[in-house]
């Protein structure tokens, strides 16, 4: 299971993002940058910076 903490990426959130693949995970966690923080686009270096804070559970 991926783990992703929105707080580790630098947003001020109690949110977690918990999915079986690294695809999945990066997926909801852009949707969820766009509904809760209002990030229009998900930039490569927003990727990188989820890709270094996900965790495996």
């Amino acid at each position: 299971m991926k783990v992703i903490k929105c707080a580790d990426v630098g947003f001020d959130c109690p949110g977690v993002i918990k999915a079986e693949t690294e695809q999945e995970a990066l997926a909801m966690a852009a949707q969820h940058a766009k509904e809760a923080h209002g990030v229009e686009e998900v930039s490569a270096e927003i990727v990188t910076k989820i890709k270094s804070v996900m965790t495996e559970e």
